[in-house]
């Protein structure tokens, strides 16, 4: 139950980490698009799990993210990397799990898409 708790803390640090912290384009892409209300929480930890520690995403959760859009996806993983509580993590390898996450979930979600 505590890891719950300290992924719920991590989720919300990775929708609302500080507007003084993130870069003002950053902050920007994340108002004019609503990246932050197009994902469902259970969702939100599973794709920060994936890309920010060790674990998967579901399709339903691959789902989202796709339907989240590569724009806020990105914006929001660079603006989570600006908070100081992730100083010590690799801005280069979270970048790569990032991409890594995102065509994964782009390739799944094409495959189970019907054929025209």
């Amino acid at each position: 139950m505590a890891s719950l708790n300290v992924y719920s803390a991590l989720v919300v640090l990775f929708l609302t980490c500080g507007a003084a912290m993130a870069t003002k384009e950053n902050d920007q892409i994340i108002k004019d698009n609503y990246c932050e209300t197009k994902m469902g929480l259970p969702c939100v930890l599973e794709a920060f799990t994936s890309i920010f520690e060790t674990g998967t995403i579901s399709s339903k959760c691959c789902g989202e993210l796709v339907g989240l859009g590569k724009v806020c996806h990105s914006a929001l993983v660079k603006r989570t990397l600006e908070n100081p509580l992730f100083k010590d993590l690799s801005p280069a390898r979270i970048i790569a799990k990032s991409i890594q996450t995102w065509n994964n979930c782009l390739a799944l979600i094409d495959s189970l898409s019907p054929s025209a």
